[in-house]
């Protein structure tokens, strides 16, 4: 990647912007002035990470647009929420914040049902709300939620998105915050990208990490811990449909994903902003100190993660 100096990047960034459609010197301002205050050190830390990788440049382009788009949809009430919450400061560590963690269907049945608690949780005082996990995850090889086969779809045990959707709008209406799981690491095998990899797509076959042999399993494993030694021993899965292992860190059935394809993170960055803009305030990422890989290593909080 070319190394660009002030003036070039701010051209690039303006042209960005036009393509994105933003107002820069009137609604979009604020955003811009931001860009400009914090984008040099975000693409210094992107190029760090992917500055040699074959597809860096082109993910570049697409992680700038992919913020500027995220920014352009976010809904007048979201972008009033973000003043107040920026007004005041670091506003989820306030002693006015009351928290509850719940899963749905043990709270109320489901989602079209949460509203009508939202009076009870008032008279508790809560008004944070951690939604323990919601997402598409398979029957029988879910643990408990965190192996996702959609990444934009509610598990139907719980209602569909309309209805979360709802929930966060009556909740935040109320004065309420919102907190969910997402799972970086991996993917459900029944997920999208995992049944093309399995067809030996090559664009989302390098969303994971495949091997032919057994030889770079096990220089890997030879450092990882186990996760689940009596129940899922080992960090790889040998798949038939491919002939390959695939690494699996925790189930057999959660494949890792390859944070080496900086494509992998520019998506993966889409569905946290799709959640920021359906009105969840925190996102709770579980298990982000396995995201980065190296052999010869526990594979866990290497600096690449942070």
């Amino acid at each position: 990647m070319k190394d660009l100096n002030e003036f070039e990047l701010h051209q690039q960034w303006k042209k960005a912007c036009k393509k994105a459609k933003l107002d820069i010197e009137g609604k979009d301002d604020l955003f811009y002035s931001r860009l400009v205050g914090n984008g040099k050190t975000l693409l210094a830390l992107f190029r760090a990470l992917y500055g040699e990788h074959p597809a860096g440049e082109g993910a570049e382009e697409k992680l700038l647009l992919l913020l500027m788009t995220a920014h352009r949809n976010r809904s007048a009430a979201l972008r009033e929420r973000d003043k107040e919450k920026s007004a005041a400061g670091v506003w989820f560590a306030s002693q006015r914040i009351a928290g509850m963690s719940l899963y749905i269907d043990r709270f109320c049945g489901d989602l079209k049902q949460f509203p009508e608690k939202i009076p009870y949780l008032k008279k508790l005082g809560v008004n944070f709300i951690h939604f323990m996990p919601l997402l598409e995850s398979p029957a029988g090889e879910s643990d408990g939620g965190y192996a996702v086969s959609n990444f934009r779809a509610i598990d139907p045990r719980f209602g569909q998105m309309a209805d979360f959707e709802l929930s966060l709008n009556e909740w935040r209406s109320a004065g309420g915050y919102a907190m969910m799981d997402i799972v970086l690491n991996h993917t459900s095998h029944r997920h999208a990208w995992a049944e093309k990899a399995k067809a030996k797509d090559p664009h989302y076959s390098d969303y994971y990490y495949f091997f032919p042999h057994r030889e770079e399993p096990d220089q890997y494993d030879a450092f990882m811990p186990e996760i689940f030694p009596e129940s899922a021993p080992g960090s790889f899965t040998y798949v038939p449909e491919r002939g390959d292992w695939v690494m699996t860190v925790f189930h057999q059935y959660q494949w890792d994903l390859n944070f080496r394809n900086p494509l992998v993170l520019v998506d993966m960055l889409e569905n946290i902003f799709y959640y920021a803009n359906l009105g969840i305030d925190v996102l709770r990422i579980d298990a982000p100190a396995f995201i980065w890989k190296e052999k010869g290593t526990s594979c866990q909080n290497l600096p690449q993660a942070h």
